[in-house]
């Protein structure tokens, strides 16, 4: 499987893991290195001594002792190898994958915390003394990320051994005990596998299904849209876009697992109590001058793309950039130590967690309708002022039958958005956990790097920067109307719900810090 070449700018979909990552936490001062250990490479090859014991020795390039285990190696080598299995804007796969695989951080090395109880395990209490430094914690940490991804992506079973073996460990080591670090990583990894393997998402593709041909996260909801690609029979709902790659092909698009919204959450119990008001501008029958107005806002967005609000865009369109590396840098900033960060990760990743399942509820309750059907609604053939496409800017002779949005629209309904509420969840959490709504985020973006107009956009070096988490969130939210790809009002209520899974997250995780389960 050929890994993308590296550039050296800071968006995900055109940059290894490595590259942007250094690019993204020299911004942040340099804390960041600090916190990932002496170094951001890691290591080729190697032995590690005492393995059968749970034990490894320090190598050149990774400190064991002094390390960040969960960033300098399973990120920087895993973010690479998921990119070949889906993209940066696929939230509810994203969501999962990494809420799961930081699951399995938590519970690794809560053994070695005075007090934390893991999720899906109870390990017992390790002696203070090994929790002393990072080492028994990383090696933990590294052997429950190996088999959580054995679990998540078992295509890609030699990269993850590769990674393991990268840092001079043993992947063939499947030991299982509460007294070395080996084993509680791959028990904690155990617990979290079996609690997740059923949970209504389907990731095993088993549901109503027999043991052949599996097709993981298959819907079986039964979920079919109103509308075809081809024709809008009600104005009102979602239309399946065609999407092309550029080359020739065309595929049609599905609603990407419906059934989400009956899988479990890990803070409440039925998602249907999240249910929001209806979006009633979206309905052209009971509210025309609605209809129209909020797809001419859109429109008028549309008209009035630069360069700053375009790359706005491209980073909330990524969800590993905009939640998962704006967590990184605000844990370096902040000085976090490795349980620190683990946590935080964790009380991030829940909130968006259960979000996701709220906000899949309410997609496929309401089943509400794209902007880009809207548009080609309202003025099928006409001409419309909008961006006319790739380095085509502003133009005045657009039909609206040939509108396209900015950010290519991702497969689900549009009501409510899900990455307005995945940024206030997630904004509300770091807040919660950090202390306080400051925070320092860059993403650089030099000339010509942006992935929707490449070599074109930004005219110059360009960096977005964030000072407080409400700017941030504020911001997300703006991006997806900007993009073309949400209404206002799908946008607002993503607003108003989203803090409070925030609180769910990080309430959620503290009790497990402090024991209280």
């Amino acid at each position: 499987m050929k890994e993308r070449e590296p550039l050296v700018f800071g968006n995900f979909e055109q940059g290894t893991a490595a590259s942007r990552r250094a690019v993204l936490l020299g911004l942040a001062g340099g804390a960041g290195l600090a916190l990932a250990g002496p170094s951001l490479a890691y290591a080729t090859g190697g032995t590690a001594s005492g393995q059968g014991a749970g034990t490894a020795a320090a190598t050149d390039d990774f400190d064991w002792d002094n390390g960040n285990a969960a960033y300098s190696v399973v990120a920087v080598q895993a973010d690479p190898v998921m990119l070949n299995y889906f993209a940066g804007s696929d939230a509810s796969l994203v969501i999962r994958v990494t809420t799961i695989l930081e699951n399995a951080w938590f519970d690794a090395i809560a053994p070695y915390h005075p007090t934390c109880i893991g999720v899906y395990s109870n390990l017992g209490r390790r002696p203070a003394s090994e929790g002393a430094t990072n080492r028994n914690k990383n090696i933990a940490l590294l052997y429950a990320s190996y088999r959580t991804f054995q679990f998540l992506l078992p295509e890609a079973d030699a990269q993850w051994r590769a990674m393991v073996s990268s840092v001079g460990m043993d992947p063939d080591d499947d030991q299982e005990n509460t007294t070395t670090p080996i084993g509680i990583g791959n028990l904690a990894a155990k617990g979290v596998i079996a609690g997740r393997s059923h949970d209504g998402g389907n990731q095993l593709g088993d549901v109503d299904w027999g043991p052949y041909n599996r097709q993981r996260y298959r819907d079986y909801t039964g979920f079919e849209p109103v509308n075809t690609a081809y024709e809008l029979r009600d104005a009102s709902k979602w239309q399946p876009r065609i999407k092309t790659n550029g080359a020739g092909l065309y595929t049609v698009q599905q609603f990407v697992t419906p059934q989400f919204k009956d899988m479990k959450p890990y803070t409440y119990d039925d998602p249907s109590v999240y249910l929001v008001k209806p979006p009633t501008d979206s309905d052209p029958h009971r509210n025309p001058r609605g209809y129209k107005q909020q797809a001419d806002e859109v429109l008028a967005r549309s008209a009035n793309l630069d360069d700053l609000v375009k790359l706005k865009a491209e980073v909330f369109n990524d969800k590993f950039l905009a939640l998962g590396e704006s967590t990184g840098i605000a844990a370096a900033n902040a000085g976090l130590n490795l349980d620190q960060f683990v946590q935080l990760h964790m009380a991030t990743a829940i909130a968006g967690f259960d979000a996701t399942i709220a906000v899949w509820y309410n997609k496929y309750h309401y089943n509400a309708v794209r902007p880009f059907s809207a548009i080609r609604h309202i003025y099928g053939d006409r001409h419309v002022t909008a961006w006319g496409g790739p380095g085509k800017g502003t133009v005045h002779n657009l039909k609206a039958s040939q509108w396209a949005e900015y950010i290519s629209v991702a497969d689900h309904p549009e009501y409510p958005s899900v990455s307005t509420t995945l940024c206030e969840a997630h904004a509300q959490a770091c807040r919660r956990f950090l202390g306080t709504d400051n925070v320092d985020l860059n993403f650089t973006f030099p000339k010509g790097s942006s992935v929707v107009e490449p070599g074109i956009t930004p005219a110059q070096d360009l960096t977005v920067h964030f000072d407080t988490w409400t700017d941030f969130a504020h911001a997300c939210g703006q991006a997806r109307i900007d993009g073309g790809v949400h209404f206002p009002a799908a946008v607002e209520i993503g607003y108003e719900i989203g803090p409070q899974f925030g609180d769910l997250g990080y309430d959620f995780v503290m009790k497990h810090v402090n024991g209280n389960v």
